[in-house]
């Protein structure tokens, strides 16, 4: 599908905005949907303005597309949402955008799922897409009915299951975690075994030109991750490397530690921190994806970068 015009969604996003940069080198040409038309990014040389809440009226911007990228939607960091607002813009939004797609004759839709709709913040064992679905919020939840809802449809669709995704100008966790490699302190992580999968932008990149280039037809979920997953420890070890600088790390008895998060009102995220999520990405290697960003190099290179944190 190189050389191929394909529409994208969410391209004010911090995933969308790195798709606008990167798919045009890859040989792409992007129809950028927003809704309004004041939002135009600066990268974008094709623009047009629709609504998802009224996909019925997308005949326009789809028109003539042979793919559609849909990463628009409420992120799962985004607190105080509705769970219906979930339902609505997740699910019944992209199940309208992949009919649309669809009547215009699209020959894929990609949509980007989440991890979190396959399994709450920790899991045991490796996650694969084998595994029965168990989403524990209503974000995962939307995103689990949005994919069941493109497999009754008749359009050839991939649903992305990404877990964290790191890069310039992350948000959330993984902004809170560069944070904590960049102060002066030494950190109690040393003794937190559990291991996190993670993602690197450019990975997600090339997941995302690796099913637009499949030739079969996918109409599946594939989970995308970086092959290694890592301990907390292990990500502070790398971004202080990245800094010039030793691990500065210390154990410290997870019960205290956990008693600690606690008292400050932080229990989920010492779960999230202690815990582990590993998902394979080996039915997305099957296909010939090839990542080409070593996940310890490239949260070395992250917190580098000038504008890692926004």
């Amino acid at each position: 599908m190189t050389g191929r015009l394909v529409a994208l969604t969410g391209a004010t996003g911090f995933i969308g905005r790195h798709l606008l940069r990167e798919l045009p080198k890859r040989g792409y040409r992007i129809r950028v949907i927003l809704r309004r038309p004041s939002a135009v990014p600066p990268e974008a040389s094709s623009a047009v303005v629709g609504d998802l809440a009224r996909p019925q009226n997308m005949s326009a911007a789809l028109a003539g597309v042979d793919a559609v990228i849909h990463s628009a939607g409420i992120a799962h960091a985004m607190s105080g949402v509705p769970e219906d607002d979930y339902r609505v813009l997740n699910t019944e939004a992209t199940i309208g955008l992949a009919r649309a797609a669809e009547r215009a004759g699209a020959k894929r839709f990609v949509f980007l799922s989440s991890i979190r709709a396959q399994s709450g913040p920790v899991a045991n064992g490796i996650l694969t897409e084998e595994h029965e679905p168990r989403p524990t919020d209503a974000y995962g939840q939307s995103k689990l009915a949005a994919e069941q809802g493109l497999a009754r449809l008749g359009l050839d669709w991939v649903a992305l299951r990404p877990v964290l995704v790191y890069g310039p100008g992350v948000k959330g966790n993984m902004a809170a975690l560069l944070r904590l490699a960049g102060s002066p302190y030494p950190l109690p992580l040393a003794g937190l075994t559990g291991k996190r999968s993670l993602l690197a932008l450019d990975n997600l990149v090339t997941a995302i030109d690796a099913v637009l280039a499949a030739p079969a037809s996918l109409r599946r979920p594939l989970i995308v991750a970086d092959p290694e997953p890592l301990t907390v420890a292990a990500m502070i070890v790398a971004m202080r490397a990245g800094l010039g600088r030793g691990p500065g790390l210390f154990p410290a008895p997870r019960a205290i530690m956990e008693a600690a998060c606690r008292a400050l009102g932080r229990a989920q995220a010492f779960e999230r921190l202690a815990g582990s999520l590993v998902a394979s990405p080996a039915a997305l290697q099957a296909l010939g994806w090839v990542p080409p960003v070593e996940t310890r190099a490239g949260l070395a290179a992250l917190a580098r970068s000038p504008d890692a944190v926004p």
